[in-house]
């Protein structure tokens, strides 16, 4: 079976009919979902099953679910999470409750994941905030330690992973010193190589066993004046070898500002970087043709990846999901409340 190295959104809560002969004949490898596409558990039940029988595999499917603003299940029908800063206070307070508290979050979104069959959650976030940083990273961060982030991280990653959910950890090499938002403009990092060696790149070089990494749209001026989306030098040399990631390596969202170009050409760009798969978010069936123009066959190592990212999701501990919620209760006081 031929599979396109792509991840795609779709426009709304149901399958169209012209998405499904698309998808059919593209084969995208996973797909990923967002608000517009969210309404009860039921239809949202039905939609994953609708997506993997227009592939005709299980294949992944993947969401923004972090906690805090970036969550894409939200009440009536799910929880509101805590976001990054909330897990990173009570670490401050208490280490290992504030690694608890990050495995109970996480196990309760993958266990509302699983039950949705969605399969893959893009965090947790790894980004190293910077005070004169554009807002965008935040509070979604695990603090501003980069012994803390490791700390949480590692507690988020098992979560998801005991809750048969694969994690994909962000922004890497690292967003945090981002003076612009990446969604309307290209951010350019001019921090030097020393700099970002001892701070930016240690919680990713800690994660760097995790089964995918999803980038940045950002110019790290010590290795490229490109961005490191479409610069093979910046990703090879930062990504691959200072970093030390060998696994599942996607984009950030295609339609975002900061890269320039068409669709098929950025979707190129980024695979002959090194991308093993491009990231296109709008659900827009005229611009998935766009990028289906520009995808390769997923093989070699990048099927490689693709392959043990999938194994992340096919064990399931025992979880007992109201003494989670009473417990990550007792531990953040204001969960359960939003």
């Amino acid at each position: 079976m031929t599979i396109s190295s792509a991840i795609l959104g779709l426009s709304g809560p149901k399958l169209t009919a012209g998405e499904a002969a698309f998808f059919r004949d593209c084969n995208p490898w996973a797909f990923i979902l967002f608000a517009r596409n969210i309404e009860t558990p039921k239809q949202v039940q039905k939609l994953t099953s609708d997506l993997r029988e227009s592939v005709g595999r299980n294949c992944l499917i993947f969401i923004d679910q972090e906690g805090g603003r970036v969550q894409r299940l939200r009440p009536p029908h799910w929880h509101s999470f805590p976001s990054g800063a909330e897990y990173a206070a009570l670490y401050a307070e208490n280490k290992r409750l504030g690694k608890m508290a990050t495995f109970l979050g996480h196990r309760l979104i993958a266990d509302d994941l699983r039950g949705l069959g969605i399969t893959a959650d893009c965090a947790p976030v790894l980004d190293l905030p910077q005070a004169n940083a554009d807002p965008i990273i935040s509070d979604r961060a695990l603090g501003q330690d980069p012994d803390a982030i490791i700390d949480l991280a590692h507690a988020a990653m098992a979560g998801l992973m005991m809750g048969g959910v694969a994690p994909v950890v962000k922004h890497i090499p690292g967003h945090g010193r981002a003076e612009v938002d990446s969604h309307h403009a290209l951010p350019i990092i001019h921090a030097d190589a020393f700099t970002l060696d001892r701070s930016d790149f240690v919680p990713f070089r800690a994660l760097s066993d995790a089964p995918m990494a999803m980038t940045a749209h950002a110019v790290y001026t010590t290795s490229s004046r490109k961005a490191v989306t479409v610069s093979r030098k910046a990703f090879v040399e930062l990504i691959r070898a200072k970093i030390g990631f060998d696994g599942l390596v996607m984009s950030d969202d295609l339609d975002m500002k900061a890269l320039k170009g068409t669709l098929t050409k950025k979707t190129e760009r980024e695979l002959y970087s090194g991308f093993d798969i491009d990231l296109q978010c709008s659900g827009k069936l005229a611009d998935m043709v766009k990028v289906a123009k520009g995808l390769r066959t997923l093989t070699g190592r990048a099927l490689e990846r693709a392959e043990m990212a999938e194994l992340c999701t096919e064990d399931i501990s025992d979880f007992d999901r109201k003494h989670a919620l009473a417990n990550l209760s007792d531990l953040i006081p204001n969960f359960g409340r939003a």
